[in-house]
């Protein structure tokens, strides 16, 4: 059995670029950048940050390119896929991944949490946010005597 999933989560380089193919499809255009944060050999904190070409098809790619911009964070699931060109009598390869999913991050400026991460369920940003009923539950009473390990049934 063969595995060919991408996952990223990261913030668009660019405006989303719709298209329609002769057939009617669209299609949308759009880079992502993703961070990774490591401690090198020397224990110094490095940064690193990848580009991925992706490529949406029909519906998704007409609300990508409704609704995302450049900056805007999205989550996206798909499949690598590398094409081939000649350019000038020279070889030419792109290697993008094609989305299955697409699912909007918090907008830019929004007072979601971190609780709502795109990749945890979707766009957190609601119409009407900071009504009382939306606002965070209180806090439990915990009680204030020691907890006896004894006393845990596991």
């Amino acid at each position: 059995m063969y595995l060919n999933k991408a996952m990223v989560f990261g913030n668009l380089t660019r405006d989303p670029e719709l298209k329609v193919l002769p057939n009617g499809t669209n299609v949308c255009a759009m880079g992502l950048a993703t961070n990774r944060v490591y401690n090198d050999k020397d224990g110094n904190r490095q940064e690193m940050t990848e580009f991925h070409n992706v490529t949406v098809f029909g519906r998704q790619a007409e609300n990508c390119s409704k609704y995302l911009s450049k900056g805007a964070s999205a989550y996206i699931e798909g499949r690598l896929q590398t094409r081939s060109w000649e350019k000038d009598g020279v070889k030419q390869y792109r290697t993008e991944i094609i989305a299955d999913t697409v699912q909007f991050g918090p907008k830019a400026g929004s007072t979601a949490g971190s609780t709502g991460s795109a990749a945890a369920g979707g766009s957190t940003v609601a119409a009407g946010a900071g009504s009382p009923a939306e606002k965070a539950p209180a806090m439990p009473d915990y009680p204030e005597e020691e907890i006896n390990p004894e006393d845990i049934p596991f």
